[in-house]
């Protein structure tokens, strides 16, 4: 096993480059790629770092050379042979020959495209123009470079025991989590983890632990490149990108209004199975249901991503029963800042009632809370998320105004469209 207290002291950046795989990536990217390969390959998009926490002064933490240096080595990475037989016959969900020959084709002369760096005060601006398909593949890795950054910086100064310590405890604290998860009956559970990790090292190390820890329950993780390596299921379905940059494409409000749901035809055409999973919450997940087609309804399940887990529970479940299908045959997957408190939560709720898994994020791959100097390794809450797509500006709403990307008179246009009301904000911790 890794002696991960060492490897942080001792960096060595052809040993330990932050992203070091087309393939550190989550499932969902490639998934949602190829229906992009598929339907849109000339649409263009812009993508743009947004750090939520404000408070976390990015650019005087992290070297804008060193930012670059990582950014630039992502630039010259390309899938590997082994990596692409991997992909082309390895059994995902089933599915043998999950991606297409010409799209695998596609991915194997990929190369990620330029971007735009430029600090702004104490933030960086990240942003990433160009073919829909090539932008999409930065969101991933760009969030695990600045996140890997921010940790090397902030333990830049830690002695060799110090660390040891310090990542005794995060083990520590780890698989006293894994310990009370384990006693929750029939508990499904994926690693989510990628995006805001610590880093990769740290992220593997908790797949392994969640591995044996928990067994059979263990799903498996979005990351690709670990779910390789660690002969795990790569897990995923879907994102907020696609109706965002359907619903920013559409010419007027009506056909803003069907959007979402052009989305989902266009998915169901690609994936079937445990793929059809619906993501309803980007412009507000009650009048999603409100006004989604039955067939819609058909579908293996639903991706609960933001507002009170409890309450988009049980709009799903009402949502099914209107439509006539058993909620407890249905999926829900809750995947919105989970810690161990919360999920034992959610299982009280709903074990029983419907089908219940857990995309375990931030919480597992970067849960160093109180644990580092100052509380410098607390995590904190970036994103990078559309900004445009051919020009028009993109938006999200959610369920959480917190979490509301784009123009404020765009915004406001999507709430009317939408029919979203009175929202409660929350804090949003990562």
């Amino acid at each position: 096993m890794t002696d991960i207290a060492t490897r942080v002291y001792n960096h060595a950046w052809k040993i330990d480059p932050i992203v070091r795989s087309v393939l550190d990536t989550d499932f969902y990217k490639l998934l949602m790629a190829q229906m992009i390969f598929r339907r849109h390959r000339d649409t263009r998009v812009t993508f743009g770092i947004i750090n939520r926490t404000a408070s976390v002064p990015l650019a005087k933490l992290i070297d804008e050379g060193e930012l670059r240096e990582h950014l630039d080595h992502i630039r010259s990475l390309s899938l590997s042979r082994g990596e692409s037989t991997w992909l082309r016959g390895n059994m995902f969900y089933g599915t043998r020959q999950m991606f297409s020959p010409d799209f695998i084709e596609w991915l194997e002369d990929f190369r990620f495209p330029a971007y735009h760096l430029e600090r702004r005060g104490d933030q960086y601006e990240l942003t990433f123009e160009g073919p829909w398909i090539e932008t999409t593949m930065w969101e991933i890795p760009a969030l695990a470079v600045i996140m890997e950054l921010h940790s090397r910086a902030v333990t830049r100064g830690l002695g060799k025991f110090e660390l040891q310590v310090l990542y005794a405890r995060a083990m520590t604290r780890l698989w006293e989590n894994v310990q009370r998860l384990s006693t929750l009956p029939n508990l499904s559970i994926a690693d989510f983890g990628t995006r805001r990790r610590h880093g990769f090292l740290w992220q593997d190390w908790c797949v392994q632990a969640i591995m044996e820890g928990l067994g059979k329950a263990f799903l498996g993780t979005s990351n690709c490149l670990i779910a390789m390596r660690r002969e795990v299921e790569a897990i995923g379905t879907n994102a907020h990108e696609l109706p965002m940059v359907y619903a920013a494409l559409a010419p007027n409000d009506r056909a803003l209004a069907e959007a979402p749901y052009a989305v989902l035809a266009d998915w169901q055409d690609a994936y079937d199975g445990n793929l059809r999973v619906v993501l309803p919450d980007t412009y507000g997940t009650e009048h999603f249901f409100e006004r989604a087609p039955a067939w819609v309804a058909k579908w293996t399940g639903v991706r609960v991503d933001s507002g009170d887990p409890i309450e988009g529970g049980e709009l799903a479940i009402a949502w099914w029963k209107k439509h006539g299908q058993d909620p407890t045959k249905k999926l829900a997957i809750f995947s919105d800042g989970l810690d161990v408190d919360l999920m034992h939560k959610i299982h009280r709720h709903f074990h029983g009632r419907i089908r219940i898994s857990y995309g375990w994020g931030t919480l597992l791959t970067n849960d160093f809370r109180g644990l580092g100097p100052n509380g410098g390794l607390d995590p904190f809450s970036i994103v990078c998320k559309v900004i445009s797509a051919n020009g028009r500006p993109a938006v999200k709403i959610s369920d959480n105004p917190t979490k509301a990307v784009g123009p404020p008179e765009e915004i406001e246009r999507y709430r009317r469209v939408f029919h979203v009301g009175t929202q409660v904000a929350t804090p949003v911790l990562v």
